[in-house]
Parts: C-alpha cells; sequence; structure tokens
C-alpha cells in the first residue's frame, strides 16, 4: 500500500464573529468576509474531511481508516478509539469575540451526548495589538456565584483575561471556562468533538435577528469552579528538534522550528502524525512519498511510517501525535 502524507482540504465555516486572516494571512480561498474556522483535519460526522492529492485525491479520511485502520491510525489509537479519527485540527480566526464557553469532559459528555469531551490546545498564530483570551475563573467560585452571576450579567467581572501575542500557547481542559477575544489567529488541537456549552455571548444576535441558544443549565455541572493555574503552555524552541508542548491523555503536541533537513526515526510511534505548518515552507516525505507545505497547511502522516523526513530551510510546525 502506498500511504504517502495525505493533505487534505480545507472546510471552511462562516461564523458571526469571523474574519479575513484566514485568507490574508494563510492563503486559504474564501468566499466571505466571516470566515471563522478552517477545519484541517476531520471526522467529525457532516464534515469529514477529503484527500486533496496524490492516488488517494478525492477519498474521504473516513474511507481510508475502513480500508487501512492500523496503517493509518496505529494499533494503540485503533485500541482505543475505534475507527473514529480522534483529533479535530482547525484555524481560527476572530474578528469578534466569541461566546464565552466550555466543554464537558468524557463522562458528562458520553452521557449526555454519546459523544467524546472536548480538550483542546491553542497556538496564537498573530494578535491585534491589546488582544486577550479568557481562561478560567479569576479566582475560585461557588456554584451559586457563578449562577447569581449570569442572572446579573457579571459573569464577565469573574473571569481571568490573558494578553496574548504570537508564539503564544494555551491548554483547555474540559470544565474549563474560556473564549478566543477579538483580533486572535489560532492554530486549535482538540478531541474529536462538537460538544460546546455557550454561557454567554454578550446578547448578540445571529443574521436572522435572534439571541443564540445558550447552555446554562448544561454548564453548570461541567465547569470546573477552581481557579487553575495550568493552563499557559511552557516550551523551548530549540532548532531541528521536536520540543515537547503538551503531552495529555488525547493527543501529544511538539514544537519544530527549522533551518536544515531533519531525519525522524518513528518506527516505534505506532500512532499517524500531523504537521500543521506555522510558517514558513517544508517538504514532508515518509517511505511512501512526499509532500510540501506551507505556512496554514496541514498533513497527515500515516502510522504505517517508518521514518519523517522534513526538508526546508525555515519553517515552524506542531508536531501532532497519540
Amino acid at each position: 500500500m502506498n500511504l504517502y502524507p495525505l493533505k487534505f482540504y480545507p472546510i471552511l465555516k462562516e461564523r458571526l464573529w469571523g474574519g479575513t486572516k484566514l485568507g490574508r494571512l494563510l492563503g486559504k480561498e474564501l468566499e466571505s468576509d466571516l470566515i471563522g474556522e478552517s477545519w484541517e483535519l476531520s471526522g467529525v460526522t457532516g464534515d469529514v474531511s477529503i484527500v486533496a492529492n496524490g492516488s488517494f485525491k478525492g477519498t474521504t479520511l473516513t474511507d481510508l481508516i475502513n480500508r487501512f485502520p492500523e496503517e493509518i491510525l496505529g494499533k494503540s489509537v485503533l485500541e482505543r478509539f475505534g475507527k473514529e479519527f480522534p483529533i479535530l485540527i482547525k484555524f481560527i480566526d476572530a474578528q469578534k469575540d466569541l461566546s464565552i464557553q466550555l466543554h464537558p469532559n468524557d463522562e458528562l459528555a458520553r452521557k449526555r451526548h454519546n459523544s467524546f469531551g472536548k480538550t483542546e490546545m491553542w497556538y496564537i498564530m498573530d494578535a491585534d495589538k491589546d488582544s486577550e483570551l479568557i481562561i478560567g475563573f479569576e479566582e475560585d467560585i461557588s456554584k451559586e456565584t457563578y449562577v447569581e452571576s449570569l442572572k446579573n450579567d457579571t459573569l464577565t467581572d469573574l473571569l481571568n483575561y490573558e494578553n496574548v501575542k504570537e508564539g503564544d500557547a494555551y491548554f483547555i481542559s474540559a470544565g474549563k471556562i474560556h473564549a478566543i477575544g477579538a483580533g486572535v489567529l489560532i492554530a486549535e488541537i482538540q478531541q474529536t468533538s462538537d460538544q460546546t456549552y455557550r454561557v454567554y455571548d454578550y446578547n448578540r444576535k445571529d443574521a436572522q435577528g435572534n439571541l443564540r441558544e445558550l447552555h446554562t443549565e448544561l454548564s453548570i455541572d461541567a465547569i470546573s469552579y477552581v481557579r487553575q493555574n495550568d493552563f499557559k503552555v511552557s516550551y523551548q524552541q530549540d532548532t531541528n528538534v521536536s520540543n515537547p508542548m503538551v503531552n495529555c491523555p488525547y493527543f501529544r503536541i511538539n514544537f519544530i522550528s527549522l533551518n536544515k533537513n531533519v531525519r525522524f526515526d518513528v518506527s516505534d510511534r505506532d500512532s499517524f502524525t500531523i504537521y500543521m505548518c506555522l510558517d514558513g515552507d517544508v517538504k514532508i516525505a515518509n517511505d511512501f512519498g512526499s509532500i510540501s507545505i506551507k505556512k496554514g497547511e496541514t498533513v497527515l502522516v500515516p502510522a504505517i511510517t517508518s521514518q519523517i523526513l522534513l526538508n526546508s530551510e525555515r519553517a515552524k510546525l506542531l508536531e501532532i501525535t497519540i
């Protein structure tokens, strides 16, 4: 089998808070000035990624996994998650503030939605001056205080605000209240789940003039009310090596800065590898083929791979495995 590095067509999502940075900065072909998300690699029902290169061009990610489950995913990944692709990869452009929200953990999501929970990591690719994220509460609060703040429209007074710049990274565990602020462009790695509890939306209305749905009752038992200063990711930026960023049960993420060609032995990895190009360009090769990608593009390297070659004079990448 010829399981070369696979590139997929981006799935673009219009959002009321979206903008044009995905086109201007990442080269996406936009048909709207309100494109908020580019789903780069997705197994979500109704939004399954389609291969854009090579002999498998036009094949869905789901079909590939059904044909070559262990070869694409890795034996250990297949045993844990079955044939459902366990990670969703996105670029997100917030021209306006996103709603304040949180995601249920695995237990709640399974019970309520027959779904995975949603833990995620954000890497800041671009940020306007004074841009912010909301991550968690400023201090520990009680459930009663939270409910009262919703009634009194004072939730924003309780939240923790983080000024951000390019290169910052944040780990958002399930249950942590959060929001992406206006002017921020991020690369997002998350569990495959579309379960979001929206708790506050600045009383904004959609294109039809309707207030967007809030998930007040669902959120109450899903929130972590304890302030945990565990979200800012500290990582090295040594060149031509994999610098660890996040290692959690759902994904492992490394940062790679290249100024020469490197080769990685991945014969013992037993997982697919994803590369998101943050800057520059790189040629990615495995045992069966190669592809070149540039800033704003994403590649899936199948688990059957024994070695990966990264050829570049200048590039920054996120490397994602399980």
